[in-house]
């Protein structure tokens, strides 16, 4: 026999005069009666009441709606509507939203719980959610005030969802750090949360100090241009006649400036030699200026913190260098081998750790992925402090540009269809500094690739079309091995000379003219 059936006057939980329920977290309602308030027996305006017919097993989805009384002077009037159910997948699920000075818990949607953010408050969170039985935790990844805070629940063996923000976002109105925390929770019950891409502990830590050093080459690099300003305020125009101020002959003049040295020639004498032989007379004419002490002054101050940044780089080198070795575990054999070499020339910024290629390749389980275009040992490395070397948490390769930010966005409505950008993560915007790379390069069909794809959209376009490619190579080396990644970019080679063929076959045609194959084509070709 089936249960009777109640009904119930609801409002939702933001209007006055509501009394809670008292139901535990189970399946939802199924038919609901969708029923308009009009006041004073006028049509068409009011409104907010929901009248439900529910059996007593039925429950609200975790509680989101309240008991309300009806009010004076409305009528009702309204139609019949059936919703499937949405099923609670964890009932024990826990959201936090995270801010710089309190935590704010709820678990499946109930009342929330307030922490602080100090380490015994971290500490009694734990403890709250584990005397709760909770198993799963969702906060948002809100700047580095969710790093403490997650590092203490990984620690303790929580299962830690980070989402994007974009996905809990309540109905406008509502905004308030408790009413966020049981949206969230309860999302994350019904299993509406999708859980974003965090590192592992020992790829996080490396991650820290690469993006240490590279504030630190920023802070570098703004030093330089306060040297140029310094020397361009005295009329001082080395900057423009050679390649570098911090290069070897660059340090050298302005030290001997900063000693007092002011005769041109005597300032001549300490550049290299190539540049004595084609600069001389353009460095040394440029080496007269008014040399204010003021402008003297700013100058030392810039050489002295560029000197320090470099001192600090350094540091986080050794740092990099043994979080590298420590992830590689100890050398296996009693002599190891030589360090292997890398065929591309390291840049100006690569990190100075002796055998890095080495430590690359092993860390990548023998996988020499600098074999790939623009693919350096700096940039790789740069690549595994950000993804790791476990790609496999990427189902496909779209999935992970999509996730890079290199593949647009879908916004498909009616007939029209439309993309919408990404925006792109560190991650994205390495793979973009490497395709620039390519952009000039004679010999490399990928580089033939941004010319075309340049002509036809633009710079812009292309160099993030030439990044995808980058990205989609990177997935298929870690995943996939590199002879598919190899064998891919033969075949897309082969492709694009089989293009030109035709192309220049076409051009013939059009002139009169017949292509014939060189005399080694034909000798090499079978009878």
């Amino acid at each position: 026999m089936e249960s009777p059936l109640f009904l119930l006057d609801l409002l939702t939980v933001h209007e006055p005069g509501r009394v809670w329920p008292r139901f535990d977290a189970g399946s939802s309602v199924a038919v609901i009666v969708l029923w308009c308030l009009v006041p004073g027996g006028k049509t068409g305006s009011g409104g907010g009441l929901l009248r439900i017919l529910v059996r007593p097993e039925w429950v609200f989805p975790l509680g989101r709606f309240v008991f309300s009384r009806t009010p004076p002077g409305f009528r009702r009037w309204g139609q019949t509507m059936t919703t499937p159910s949405l099923p609670v997948l964890d009932p024990l699920a826990a959201f936090v939203d995270v801010g710089s000075e309190q935590m704010y818990v709820s678990i499946a949607g109930g009342p929330p719980e307030v922490f602080g953010t100090v380490t015994d408050q971290l500490h009694r969170l734990r403890d709250w959610l584990q005397e709760r039985k909770v198993k799963s935790v969702a906060m948002e990844a809100t700047g580095v005030y969710w790093l403490p805070l997650y590092g203490v629940l990984e620690a303790a063996g929580f299962k830690v969802v980070m989402v994007n923000g974009k996905q809990t976002r309540n109905l406008p109105g509502r905004k308030t750090d408790m009413k966020d925390c049981q949206w969230g929770a309860t999302l994350h019950a019904h299993g509406l949360l999708q859980a974003g891409f965090v590192p592992p502990a020992q790829i996080r830590r490396l991650q820290d100090y690469l993006r240490l050093r590279a504030d630190h080459l920023v802070s570098a690099a703004a030093n330089v241009q306060h040297q140029q300003k310094a020397l361009e305020r005295m009329n001082v125009k080395l900057h423009d006649v050679i390649s570098s101020l911090v290069g070897t002959s660059g340090s050298k003049v302005i030290a001997a400036i900063l000693a007092g040295e002011r005769n041109p020639d005597r300032l001549l004498a300490l550049c290299d030699v190539q540049i004595q032989k084609k600069k001389a007379e353009r460095v040394k004419e440029s080496l007269r200026g008014t040399w204010a002490e003021e402008h003297l002054f700013a100058l030392r101050q810039a050489v002295e913190n560029w000197e320090h940044y470099q001192r600090q780089i350094a540091a986080c080198d050794q740092r990099i260098e043994a979080v590298l070795r420590e992830i590689n575990g100890p050398d296996q054999p009693a002599n190891p081998p030589p360090p292997i070499a890398s065929s591309k020339r390291a840049g100006a910024n690569a990190p100075e750790i002796d055998d890095l290629h080495s430590l690359l390749v092993k860390l990548c389980g023998g996988k020499d992925l600098t074999v790939l275009p623009a693919h350096t040992d700096y940039s790789l490395l740069q690549l595994i402090g950000e993804v790791g070397t476990d790609l496999t948490q990427w189902a496909t390769e779209k999935h992970f540009t999509a996730w890079a930010g290199l593949a647009p966005g879908s916004h498909q409505s009616g007939k029209r269809k439309g993309s919408v950008r990404r925006k792109r993560n560190r991650a994205g915007r390495l793979f973009c500094v490497m395709a620039r790379s390519l952009a000039r390069s004679k010999h490399i069909a990928l580089g033939g690739f941004y010319r075309r794809m340049a002509a036809r959209r633009g710079g812009l376009v292309a160099n993030i079309a030439l990044a995808r490619k980058l990205a989609l190579l990177f997935w298929r080396v870690m995943v996939k091995g590199l002879s598919f990644a190899e064998a891919g970019l033969k075949a897309y080679e082969e492709q694009v000379l089989e293009t030109k063929r035709r192309a220049l076959c076409r051009l013939a045609k059009q002139l009169g003219r017949v292509v014939l194959p060189s005399l080694a084509e034909m000798q090499t070709k079978p009878a």
